[in-house]
C-alpha cells in the first residue's frame, strides 16, 4: 500500500499485505515501529486509512465517548468499523447519549463492552466505593480487564490520544507496539491541538459530550471526575485526591 506523504510530493510504501490473517508479535512490532516512522506527520486520515487496510476486521476503535472525533474519522474512510466503548456503570448520562448518538447516526459498529461484575456485585465483594479506597483496582476491573478482553479480537486498535492533553502523552507516537497487549497502538489524531479538534467537530458536526460545557475539562467515571478550574491541566480534575493520572489504558 502507498500514501501521500505529509507534503503531498511522493509516496509512502508501508507494504501492507493483502490478507489480514493473523501476526505474530514480533511482526506486529516490525509494523508498528516502520508505520510510525512513515505516517508521522501524515494526516489523520491517512493513519486510519493505513490501519484498517492493513488489518481489516482484525482492528477497532475506541472511544471513551468524550466526543465522537476519531469514530467519525474511521466512519469516512472505513465504514462499519467496529467502535469499542467500555460501559463501566459508572458513565455520565451524557457520555452515554454520546454513545447512543453515534450508534444511531454513524456508520460504525458500537460495542459496549461490560465489566465481569455489576457495581452492586463489585461492592458486595469488595466493599462500596472501591473507587475512593482503591482507584486503581477500580479501574482495573471496570476499564483495564474489559478492554483486554473486547481486544482480543483485534491485532491493533485507534485511540484518541493527543500529545497536548498532558506532560504524560507529549511523546505518544501515530503508531505504536503495545509489548503489554502484544497489539498495535493507532494515535490518530496524536498531533493535532485542541483547536485542530474544535475545527473537525465544527465542520462536521461531530457529537461532544455535553459536559465540556459545564466546566469539565476531561471526563471519566463520575465518581472521579470533577470540574477542573481556569488554568489547569485539563486531566486535572480525574482522580483529583489522588496521585493518578491515568486509568491504565495507556500505560
Amino acid at each position: 500500500m502507498s500514501l501521500l506523504n505529509a507534503s503531498g510530493l511522493g509516496l509512502i510504501n508501508l507494504g501492507a499485505p493483502a490478507d489480514h490473517s493473523l501476526r505474530s508479535a514480533d511482526e506486529l512490532r516490525e509494523l508498528a515501529a516502520q508505520a510510525g516512522r512513515d505516517l508521522e506527520g501524515g494526516s489523520a486520515e491517512e493513519i486510519a486509512k493505513w490501519a484498517t487496510d492493513t488489518f481489516g476486521a482484525r482492528f477497532c476503535v475506541t472511544s471513551s465517548m468524550a466526543d465522537a472525533v476519531v469514530a467519525h474519522i474511521f466512519s469516512r474512510v472505513s465504514p462499519g468499523v467496529d467502535v469499542v466503548f467500555l460501559d463501566t456503570g459508572l458513565h455520565f448520562p451524557e457520555t452515554l447519549k454520546v454513545r447512543d448518538t453515534v450508534a444511531r447516526t454513524m456508520n460504525v459498529n458500537v460495542r459496549s463492552i461490560r465489566p465481569r461484575m455489576t457495581v452492586g456485585q463489585q461492592d458486595g465483594e469488595y466493599g462500596p466505593r472501591l473507587f475512593a479506597r482503591s482507584p486503581d483496582e477500580c479501574c482495573f476491573m471496570r476499564k483495564v480487564e474489559p478492554l483486554e478482553r473486547a481486544l482480543s479480537d483485534y491485532d491493533a486498535w485507534a485511540t484518541g490520544l493527543r500529545r497536548d492533553e498532558s506532560p504524560t502523552r507529549a511523546n505518544t507516537p501515530v503508531v505504536a507496539f503495545d509489548a503489554k497487549k502484544g497489539k498495535v497502538k493507532v494515535n490518530p489524531i496524536a498531533a493535532w491541538t485542541e483547536a485542530d479538534v474544535n475545527r473537525y467537530i465544527s465542520r462536521w458536526n461531530v457529537p461532544v459530550n455535553e459536559l465540556f460545557k459545564k466546566g469539565y475539562g476531561s471526563i471519566g467515571c463520575w465518581p472521579c471526575t470533577r470540574r477542573t478550574k481556569a488554568g489547569e491541566d485539563p486531566r486535572a480534575g480525574r482522580w483529583a485526591m489522588f496521585e493518578k493520572t491515568e486509568c491504565g489504558l495507556h500505560v
